[in-house]
This record gives structure tokens, C-alpha cells and sequence, in this order.
């Protein structure tokens, strides 16, 4: 009998071999943190038993005695189906948390849900398909208070199954980072593994409009950014994320970048009315990816690589010219 994709899963998590893209070079400084400090950390799920090893991992986080969380689980399904799950593993796991149930199937609704139920100076959110390393939350907070920062995000390594294509892991597009300025600025973000500020937040919100499509989360951090939020990157506060089959192919990833783009495209409508020129800027790019994707043909990482970076400047370029979302869950 083939072994079910839950076998898969934990048979991956032992014998894969991760790639990691390249880190930004901003380190983060040993720092021990005298003040009391409250952590609520976020999980926003959808019908996912993977929840029970988001909580495992949050459960054995190395935190000092000065620093006490609690973990908020938003679950965005029609009914409360997570609830038994997540109360039934924090006792288990001996996890302070309090279950909301914000229906239904738009994240925006669970993540605004989160910030409504927190009620701690330090929020967190990590994903209900990750996993944290057992430093994680330690290492957001240092470098959230050593550099002075609003926000500090971490990075997210993709794990493969044994049986993806090889170019896949050698491509390592799952893996998440933020995108930095030549100035070595950050100016948006994400959701999947970040810790910020609720003085920074005040009364923002995740826009219930991006829902269903998703990049609710980079124009959210974006807007923070835009209103004098310090944002910043801790390359040693990493979660991991297992890549489901239907994941790990190419057009599961074009659809992914393309909508990111559209994401990108909404913060530039929204900081500029000078559409037209970034949008000739965008198609440019997407053109050079385009012939890229022509001249490396030869190379099975390569022309992957530069087809999904061509879908993220014609998603720039969709949304300046005015066309909606794509629609991802």
C-alpha cells in the first residue's frame, strides 16, 4: 500500500535535504531582556490538523522566566472545527490560550479577530502549517528591542518531499524572506513568522477585500511602514514549513507571484498617482524575465526562476492598470 501524505510528511521531515535562499546580512544582537515582557502569538487556521505541531513548537520555545505568552487560534472555518484540536493539545501542552472562532474562509477576518482578542503589548503570528524553531520567539524579540524596531520578521524555510521534482528544492522558491530596499530598508512584510508592536499597529487592520485573495498582509505591514513603522529582519528566527504536492509545481507558483505583484501593485496605487510610468516600468521587467525564460531554456532552475519573477511584474502591471485581484483561496 502507498504510504498516506501524512507518512510522507513526517518521512520527509527526517531525510530531506533543505535548500535556503540567500539572507540578508542584518544580524540580530545577543541581548538579554530585563523588562517583563507579554507575547500573544496568533495562528490563524482553516482545517488543518497540522495545527497540533504549530502548537508543539510553540510549546517548546526556550524563553526566559521575564517573558510570558499566550497563544490566540482564530479559526476561519464555516464551523468550529479546530476548537476541540487546539483546546484539547494547549492543555496537553500546558499552552495559556484562548480559541476564537471568526468564520468564514477570508484571513483577513482571522487576523483582524487576533488583533481584537490580544490583548498583549508584543504580538506574534506564525502560520498553522509552520513549525518554530525552539529560539524563535527569543531571537524576534532581542532584535526587536536591541535595533528599536516596530516590527521584526523571520524567515520561513520550505521543506520538500523526497519525491518533488528536482528542480524544485534546487530553486527553493517556497522559502520566505522580506524584500529589501538598495538601502537595506524593509518597507512591507508578512504574516507567516513576525513579531510587532500593538503601540505600532494603533488601529489598523487587515483589509477584509484581500480575504479571499490573499497580500492582505503586505499591504498591511506596508501601510505600518508608510505611517513611520520601523521595520526589520532576524535571520536566526526561523520557522519551517512542509511543501505539500500541489504546491511544489510551477504553476501553483506563477499564480502565487502573480498575485504578489497585484499585492505590491495596490501599495504603489495607493503611495503614488503616477500609474502609467510604473506601470511601463513593471512590463519592462517582465519582458527582460520573459527572455530569460527564452535564453535559459536550457536550464531546468533557471527559466523556472525567471517565469515566476516575470509573474510578479505582470501582476505589478495588472493591478496600475486597474484589474482585480486574483483570487487564491
Amino acid at each position: 500500500m502507498a504510504p498516506t501524505w501524512i507518512e510522507r510528511i513526517r518521512s520527509a521531515r527526517d531525510t530531506v535535504t533543505c535548500y535556503k535562499n540567500p539572507i540578508h546580512p542584518l544580524k540580530t544582537k545577543a541581548m538579554a531582556v530585563n523588562a517583563h515582557s507579554e507575547i500573544d502569538v496568533c495562528i490563524c487556521t482553516f482545517q488543518r490538523p497540522s495545527l497540533a505541531q504549530t502548537l508543539g513548537s510553540i510549546a517548546q520555545q526556550r524563553l526566559g522566566p521575564n517573558v510570558s505568552l499566550r497563544v490566540i487560534i482564530a479559526d476561519n472555518d464555516d464551523t468550529p472545527s479546530a476548537k476541540a484540536l487546539a483546546d484539547d493539545m494547549c492543555q496537553a501542552l500546558g499552552l495559556n490560550h484562548l480559541y476564537v472562532h471568526a468564520p468564514a474562509r477570508n484571513i483577513s477576518i482571522a487576523r483582524n479577530a487576533c488583533l481584537d482578542a490580544s490583548t498583549a503589548p508584543l504580538i506574534a503570528f506564525i502560520d498553522d502549517d509552520e513549525e518554530a524553531s525552539p529560539n524563535w520567539l527569543s531571537h524576534l524579540l532581542s532584535a526587536l528591542e536591541t535595533e528599536q524596531l516596530d516590527a521584526v520578521f523571520g524567515p520561513v524555510r520550505a521543506i520538500y518531499l523526497p519525491d518533488a521534482a528536482p528542480w524544485v528544492s534546487k530553486a527553493d522558491l517556497h522559502s520566505t524572506q522580506p524584500a529589501f530596499r538598495s538601502s537595506g530598508e524593509i518597507d512591507t512584510g508578512y504574516t507567516c513568522n513576525v513579531i510587532f508592536r500593538r503601540e505600532a499597529v494603533k488601529s489598523a487592520r487587515f483589509d477584509p477585500d484581500l480575504g479571499r485573495s490573499g497580500g492582505e498582509d503586505t499591504v498591511f505591514f506596508a501601510t505600518l511602514a508608510h505611517q513611520g513603522a520601523r521595520l526589520g529582519f532576524s535571520a536566526t528566527a526561523e520557522v519551517s514549513e512542509l511543501v505539500p504536492p500541489h504546491r511544489a509545481e510551477l504553476m501553483w507558483l506563477l499564480r502565487r507571484s502573480f498575485r504578489s505583484g497585484q499585492s505590491h501593485g495596490r501599495t504603489l496605487v495607493a503611495r503614488s498617482r503616477r500609474r502609467l510610468p510604473q506601470a511601463v516600468i513593471a512590463a519592462s521587467k517582465a519582458a527582460y524575465c520573459l527572455l530569460t525564460v527564452c535564453f535559459r531554456s536550457g536550464s531546468a532552475v533557471e527559466w523556472r526562476k525567471a517565469a515566476v519573477r516575470g509573474a510578479l511584474h505582470a501582476g505589478v502591471v495588472t493591478r496600475l492598470l486597474g484589474s482585480r485581484d486574483l483570487k487564491l483561496y
